[in-house]
C-alpha cells in the first residue's frame, strides 16, 4: 500500500481540488447560451494533469465551451481489462439567496466542504483527481490500466460528454472492461450503529418527456370548448396523480434482504413502501426505485393574458425501472389517451450483478478502513453516465466511497440547498479509492 504520509497528503489536496472546482461555476440548465463553466473546469483539469506528468488528450465535442479530459495510466498487467473511473464536471443551477453559503463559494468551514457539486460530484472528481496526480508523481503502477475521464453535460444527458464520447471516439476506451463513478460507495447507517456502504449497480432508466396538446386559438372572453391548457391541465393531473405498479427488482431485493440480515427488520410486500420509510434519509431514494415514477416539472402555454393558445406543454420527467419500458409506454398510452402528442429523449436503464473480482475488491477496501460495515448493492433512482458506457459492454458499478454522519440527510444533498460533504468523508473516500485501485 501507499506510505501512511503521501495518501495524507493526497487525502489533503482532494479537499483543496474539490473546493477549488465548486469555485469554478459550471452551471448546466440544458440550454447552450446559459452555459458557462464547463470549459474553465476542463482546463483546470487539464493543467493539473499536465502537471503530474500525463500526456492528456483534450476533445472538444460541442463547440468552443464542451471540453472533456481524458487520461490513462498505464497498468503491470496489459492484458488485462482496463477499469474506467468518470466524472462530471458540470452542476445543476443553484440559487445564492436560498442557500447558507455562496454555493460557488468552495468554502471549508464546520467541517465541511460547501457549494454545488460537493456531492454531484465534484467529490468524487477531486478524490480521483488527486489520485491520478498521486499515482503519477510518485511512480505508482497499479495491477491494470486506469482510464480517468473527466467529462462535460451529464445534469443534461450526456450529449456532448459521455454519449457524444461513445458515438464519436470509442477508441478512448479500448480494453476498458468495468467503469466506477458517482452515487454509491456512501454509507447508511443502521441498527446499533451498523453501517452499510451502498455500491449502485442499477439504475432505472430516464425518459424526458414532452407532453402536447393542440386546441383552437380565440379570444379569452369567448367560450372555447377546445382549449389546449384545460386539455393539458386535465392530461398533467391525471399524471401526476397516477400510480404505478410496485414492482420488486433482483437490486432492490438483495438490497432489502442485506437490510433484514443486518437489522431483522421486515419488508413484507403488502407494506413495503411503509417498511421501507424505516430506513430514514435514505428512503426516499430506495421509496423511488420500487416503482416507474412520471412527474410533470414544467408547463408552457401562451403568450397573452387574453389570448387562449393553440398549443400548451408539459415537460416531465419519467424514471423506469429495467424490464419495464414495454408495460409502461402501455399505462402511459391508456391514461393520456390518443390526442396527447409525446416526444422524449431516452436513456436506458442500468443493471448488472453484485458479484466478482471487483465488488471484492470494493468490498475489502471499505472495511480495511471500516471494520465491521458491511456493502450492499442498491438500484439509483436517477441517472449517470454509466447509460452511455454500457453501449460499449462496459459493467457499470457507482462507488464514490465517503464515511458519513448518521443523521446527515445526504441523499437530499443531492441538487439541494446548502449541499456540502464532510471533510473525514473526503479523505476516508481518498483512501478507500486507493486501496481499491490498487488491489482492483
Amino acid at each position: 500500500m501507499t506510505q501512511p504520509n503521501l495518501i495524507d497528503a493526497a487525502a489533503d489536496e482532494a479537499v483543496t481540488l474539490t473546493s477549488e472546482l465548486i469555485r469554478i461555476d459550471t452551471t448546466n440548465t440544458g440550454d447552450p447560451e446559459t452555459l458557462v463553466g464547463e470549459r474553465v473546469a476542463a482546463e483546470y483539469v487539464a493543467e493539473k494533469l499536465t502537471d503530474a506528468g500525463y500526456e492528456i488528450t483534450y476533445v472538444e465535442s460541442g463547440g468552443k465551451d464542451r471540453h472533456n479530459v481524458i487520461v490513462r495510466l498505464p497498468g503491470a498487467d496489459p492484458s488485462r481489462g482496463a477499469l474506467l473511473i468518470h466524472g462530471h464536471l458540470d452542476v445543476v443551477p443553484a440559487d445564492p439567496a436560498e442557500w447558507s453559503v455562496h454555493p460557488f463559494s468552495g468554502a471549508v468551514q464546520d467541517g465541511y466542504v460547501w457549494g454545488r457539486g460537493a456531492v454531484d460530484m465534484k467529490d468524487m472528481v477531486g478524490m480521483t483527481l488527486a489520485l491520478a496526480r498521486h499515482y503519477k508523481i510518485n511512480n505508482i503502477v497499479p495491477p491494470r490500466d486506469l482510464v480517468f475521464l473527466f467529462v462535460a453535460d451529464e445534469e443534461a444527458g450526456g450529449k456532448f460528454g459521455a454519449q457524444w464520447l461513445v458515438e464519436h471516439r470509442p477508441e478512448l476506451f479500448e480494453g476498458v472492461t468495468e467503469a466506477i463513478s458517482e452515487v454509491g460507495g456512501f454509507s447508511i447507517t443502521l441498527k446499533d450503529n451498523v453501517r452499510a456502504y451502498v455500491i449502485e449497480t442499477a439504475e432505472k432508466g430516464i425518459r424526458w418527456m414532452k407532453l402536447r396538446v393542440r386546441g383552437t386559438a380565440g379570444h379569452g372572453s369567448m367560450i372555447h370548448r377546445d382549449n389546449a391548457v384545460t386539455k393539458l391541465a386535465e392530461a398533467v393531473a391525471k399524471l401526476g396523480q397516477h400510480q404505478f405498479p410496485l414492482v420488486l427488482t433482483d437490486s432492490v431485493r438483495e438490497f432489502l434482504a442485506g437490510v433484514t440480515e443486518i437489522t431483522g427488520w421486515d419488508f413484507p410486500e403488502d407494506d413495503l413502501e411503509g417498511a421501507v420509510a424505516k430506513l430514514g434519509n435514505i428512503s426516499r431514494m430506495i421509496g423511488a426505485t420500487l416503482r416507474d415514477t412520471a412527474n410533470p416539472t414544467m408547463l408552457t402555454a401562451g403568450y397573452k393574458s387574453n389570448v387562449i393558445p393553440s398549443v400548451a406543454e408539459a415537460a416531465v420527467d419519467c424514471r423506469i425501472l429495467p424490464g419495464r419500458l414495454e408495460a409502461f409506454d402501455r399505462e402511459l398510452d391508456e391514461l393520456l389517451g390518443p390526442d396527447i402528442e409525446k416526444e422524449w429523449m431516452e436513456l436506458p436503464p442500468v443493471e448488472t450483478t453484485f458479484d466478482g473480482a471487483l465488488v471484492d475488491a470494493m468490498t475489502a477496501a471499505v472495511l480495511a478502513e471500516d471494520p465491521g460495515a458491511r456493502t450492499l448493492p442498491y438500484m439509483l433512482s436517477g441517472g449517470t453516465d454509466a447509460k452511455s458506457f454500457q453501449q460499449l459492454g462496459i459493467r457499470n458499478f457507482g462507488f464514490a466511497p465517503l464515511k458519513l454522519p448518521a443523521d446527515l440527510d445526504f441523499s437530499g444533498l443531492f441538487h439541494g440547498v446548502d449541499e456540502r460533504v464532510p471533510v473525514d468523508a473526503l479523505k476516508f473516500g481518498v483512501r478507500v479509492l486507493d486501496r481499491f485501485l490498487r488491489s482492483s
